[in-house]
C-alpha cells in the first residue's frame, strides 16, 4: 500500500493554463481520505505554491510542502522545517562570474533580501508574478558572503542556454546540484539539494518505506525523486529521458494525468 504521493506542480498537477482540475482536486482529497499523505514538490517557493496547498486542501498540521527543488521541506501549518539545505552569499559570487563569462541572466533567492538579480529581466520578472515576489536589484558582488541562499538560476531562450549550460565547467557542475527546471532556465542549489533528497527526508520524518511512496513528475528536476520512488511515474508529456527512467507513464497534465495516478495505484 502506497502512504506518501509526492506531485511535482507545473506541467504535473497543473494544466498548462496553470489551473487545476476538478478531477485533479477530487482524487487528492480522496487520497487524503485514505490517509495517505499527498506532498507538493515544486521548484518554487512555498510561497508560490500556497495557494493550491489551500485548493487541494492540504493546509493541515499534517501536511507538508517540498519547495525550492528539495531545498527546503517543511510543515504547511506550522512552518517547522524537516530539512534545509542551503548555498551562502560566496556561491552567488561563483555563479554569477559563471552567469557574466556566459552572457546569462541571473537571479536568486536571499533569505535577506528576497528575489534578487543584479538587473531586471523577462525571465526574473515571470518569477517574480508567478510566485509573488517582489524583485530587489542588487550587485551580486555585494551579496554578502554568509548571507543564505536557497536557490539560483541563470536563464536565456532555450536554445542559447542549451548551448551555454556545454560550457560550464565540470568542476561547478560537480560542486553545485544543477537542474533544468524549465527549458530557459538552470537552477543551482545545495549539493545536498534535490527533489529525490527531499522525498526522501519527509518519508523518513514519517515513518515511510520507500517502496511506500508515488513520486510523480515531468521535467529533469524531477528525476531525483523519480529514481528514489517504489513507483516513479512520468507524466504523458514528460521529456523523453523522464520516461526512459520511470516505472509507469501516465496521461498528460491536460489529461488529468495525476488523477489517473492516484485513482490507478493509490484508491484501487
Amino acid at each position: 500500500m502506497y502512504k506518501l504521493i509526492a506531485l511535482d506542480m507545473d506541467r504535473t498537477l497543473l494544466r498548462d493554463d496553470k489551473s487545476l482540475s476538478e478531477k485533479t482536486i477530487h482524487a487528492v482529497r480522496k487520497a487524503r481520505e485514505r490517509g495517505i499523505r499527498v506532498v507538493i514538490a515544486s521548484g518554487r517557493p512555498t510561497k508560490g505554491i500556497r495557494n493550491y496547498l489551500e485548493a487541494l486542501g492540504l493546509v493541515s498540521e499534517e501536511d507538508y510542502v517540498i519547495s525550492y527543488n528539495g531545498a527546503l521541506v517543511q510543515n504547511v501549518k506550522t512552518g517547522e522545517i524537516i530539512s534545509k539545505n542551503v548555498l551562502l552569499g560566496k556561491d552567488v559570487h561563483v555563479i554569477y562570474e559563471l552567469s557574466k563569462k556566459l552572457g546569462l541572466h541571473i537571479h536568486a533567492f536571499s533569505k535577506e533580501h528576497g528575489l534578487i538579480t543584479p538587473r531586471d529581466n523577462p525571465y526574473t520578472q515571470i518569477e517574480s508574478i508567478v510566485n509573488g515576489f517582489p524583485i530587489k536589484e542588487m550587485d551580486f558582488s555585494k551579496v554578502s558572503m554568509d548571507d543564505e541562499i536557497i536557490k539560483m538560476a541563470i536563464a536565456e531562450e532555450e536554445e542559447i542556454l542549451t548551448n551555454a549550460i556545454k560550457c560550464i565547467p565540470e568542476e561547478l557542475s560537480q560542486r553545485y546540484t544543477m537542474v533544468r527546471s524549465m527549458p530557459r532556465s538552470l537552477e543551482i542549489l545545495s549539493p545536498n539539494s534535490n527533489k529525490g533528497r527531499g522525498v526522501e527526508a519527509l518519508a523518513k520524518h514519517l515513518g515511510i518505506k520507500r517502496e511506500e511512496v508515488i513520486c510523480v513528475g515531468d521535467a529533469e528536476n524531477d528525476m531525483h525523486m523519480i529514481e528514489f520512488a517504489g513507483l516513479g511515474v512520468a507524466m504523458g508529456n514528460a521529456t523523453d529521458s523522464l520516461k526512459r527512467i520511470a516505472d509507469y507513464v501516465s496521461k498528460s497534465n491536460e489529461e488529468d494525468g495525476v488523477a489517473h495516478v492516484i485513482e490507478k495505484f493509490a484508491l484501487k
